[in-house]
């Protein structure tokens, strides 16, 4: 037997969905208007089904699914680049939007994206067979990290993700290592743009490049200075 799991998600108007995944290089395969409007794309082994809701609200939708790929850099690369041609910019916060890559503490590196319907799509590659969560690191920056970086990337909430950022930074007897100074203050600024607060997101990724780091500390970091300089753009 061969089975196949395929996401069925709603969405306000079907038109807007469509040109999002049309942008990400997806294939209208079935559109119908009536009598209820509905349609399916596919890119490859993804295949995503809508269906239309008049009073559905997109910035208040719950709805998500994961694509698990072999490839996750490759699409996040190949999504960014057809999101910027449609739209003249990658679009990072409201809707539509696609997140950064994130290697996370239960085993896959993933990047999550949310449509016009407001539907959450993670799409993430295994990176370990042990795909439960890792025990939170109990050096107090390695810590903060940890759960932050659930909070913005997982559980998609930027504002508990700054006030475990903002705690730390404020502790008076403890310094976070250079890396782990920069790996907070992207992320601070990371979340501070998908709140609204441009004010904090200039402040702390001018702070953020301002750290200095050697060669070996700088490729330890490298996902985080590509969105340093994604975020300051």
């Amino acid at each position: 037997m061969a089975e196949k799991t395929i996401p069925i998600l709603p969405c306000r108007t079907v038109q807007p969905v469509l040109d999002f995944y049309t942008a990400l290089g997806f294939e209208v395969t079935f559109q119908q208007k009536s009598p209820n409007p509905y349609a399916v794309v596919e890119r490859g082994g993804i295949e995503l089904q809508f269906f239309g809701m008049k009073q559905y609200e997109p910035a208040e939708s719950f709805s998500t699914c994961y694509v698990l790929t072999d490839d996750v850099d490759g699409l996040h690369a190949a999504f960014r680049a057809g999101l910027k041609a449609a739209y003249g910019r990658v679009p990072t916060r409201g809707l539509p939007r696609i997140g950064p890559l994130k290697d996370m503490s239960y085993g896959v590196r993933q990047f999550l994206m949310a449509d016009p319907g407001g539907n959450c799509i993670r799409i993430g590659q295994q990176t370990s067979q042990d795909q439960h969560h890792r025990r939170a690191p109990e050096e107090t920056y390695a810590r903060a990290l940890h759960h932050a970086a659930l909070f913005a990337d997982s559980k998609e909430d930027p504002a508990g993700a700054a006030k475990i950022i903002d705690r730390v930074l404020h502790l008076e007897d403890e310094r976070p290592t250079p890396v782990q100074l920069l790996r907070l203050l992207v992320l601070r600024g990371d979340v501070a743009q998908r709140l609204g607060d441009n004010g904090t997101a200039t402040t702390v990724l001018a702070r953020a490049a301002a750290v200095h780091l050697d060669a070996e500390e700088r490729e330890s970091v490298r996902d985080d200075l590509e969105r340093l300089e994604e975020l300051r753009s």
